[in-house]
């Protein structure tokens, strides 16, 4: 794994601005998918990431399976020397758990995050109650880790450790939803290559919603007259269905589905199966989303992975059980895929 390096991903080019003496271009009668794209700029630093994700399918094809995991929030800025933007908070939690797990059953990572969220390995000790200060104390003149943390950051370090020198993990940050959108695209069409040992596991929370770049101020937006700001947004475009037809279609595709009611979640995730043909959706509720999960394939069969009272009492990780599941299952996509 290459050191973490910063793009500035939070900070989109000012030269990216539209030039508002001009009229918008008419919309072409493309596809939605098509139509974005063309309409908006992909980061200054895409072909960088697309070098270093291609040396990493590239050392592993034949030899380790390869997951592209997608982690945390995404913003759509206001203004293209931002200063406002809207969130689409997620801490990167189910991610950067799953990202372990998934190194742990020797696959190869492509961890594609919100840049400062949770990080594989380093997410025990980034965001917790404890200043990371605590974890170290000075002996003989020397700083030292806290011997009441030591046995477990023992096993951490060497858990990361493995996977930097196996050059198992590969970190991609992005900020906001075009930058998303954007790597998300190149890295699925690098990852074909690897047909159907190729597997997408995406857990970011993406905006529903977007400012287009031809409607986006350069600068600050100032105060109005009338108190109030509006903002008329567009939607994004689905680009699963892309991913699953054109972009990586041998790859397995797993897509979750978070919802606040019960009764509701079944079918929402059947409903994105039908919509977009993909293979598998795992649903899960807001209220208990860190102890069961329910995982939905295109045929209605339905598996709920539950942590049982014990597990939870010991501080087990339902990622720890997830993961497997979505494992055992991308194998059999393999050999479906080999019998064709």
């Amino acid at each position: 794994m290459s050191k973490h390096r910063s793009y500035g991903t939070a900070h989109p080019e000012p030269q990216t601005a539209i030039d508002r003496t001009h009229a918008d271009p008419p919309v072409a009668e493309v596809l939605d998918e098509d139509r974005y794209f063309s309409s908006h700029k992909p980061p200054a630093y895409l072909p960088e990431l697309e070098e270093q994700m291609t040396k990493f399918i590239e050392f592993h094809a034949g030899k380790k399976n390869v997951v592209l995991v997608t982690s945390g929030g995404t913003t759509v800025p206001l203004e293209n020397n931002t200063v406002r933007f809207i969130d689409n908070f997620s801490a990167g939690t189910r991610g950067a758990t799953s990202a372990e797990y998934f190194l742990e059953n020797d696959y190869a990572v492509i961890f594609l995050h919100r840049e400062y969220s949770l990080l594989p390995y380093s997410r025990h000790y980034s965001h917790t109650t404890n200043c990371f200060l605590d974890y170290m104390t000075e002996i003989d003149n020397k700083v030292q880790i806290n011997p009441d943390f030591a046995d477990e950051m023992l096993v951490v370090l060497r858990k990361y450790k493995n996977a930097t020198e196996s050059n198992s993990l590969l970190l991609i940050p992005y900020t906001t939803v075009n930058q998303y959108l954007y790597t998300l695209k190149s890295a699925s069409t690098i990852m074909s290559r690897l047909d159907s040992g190729a597997l997408f596991y995406l857990a970011a929370a993406v905006s529903d919603f977007f400012l287009p770049q031809s409607r986006m101020p350069q600068h600050k937006i100032q105060s109005q007259p009338s108190g109030k700001l509006v903002i008329d947004l567009e939607q994004v475009p689905k680009f699963l269905r892309r991913l699953v037809d054109s972009w990586a279609p041998s790859a397995m595709i797993v897509s979750f589905k978070l919802e606040t009611d019960n009764s509701i979640l079944l079918q929402k995730s059947l409903t994105a199966l039908s919509r977009y043909q993909h293979q598998l959706v795992i649903g899960n509720l807001l209220q208990t989303r860190k102890k069961e999960v329910v995982l939905v394939t295109p045929d209605e069969k339905t598996e709920w992975v539950r942590l049982s009272e014990q597990e939870e009492k010991n501080g087990v990780e339902i990622e720890s059980l997830i993961v497997p599941a979505v494992i055992e299952r991308h194998h059999k996509w393999i050999e479906s895929k080999r019998k064709e």
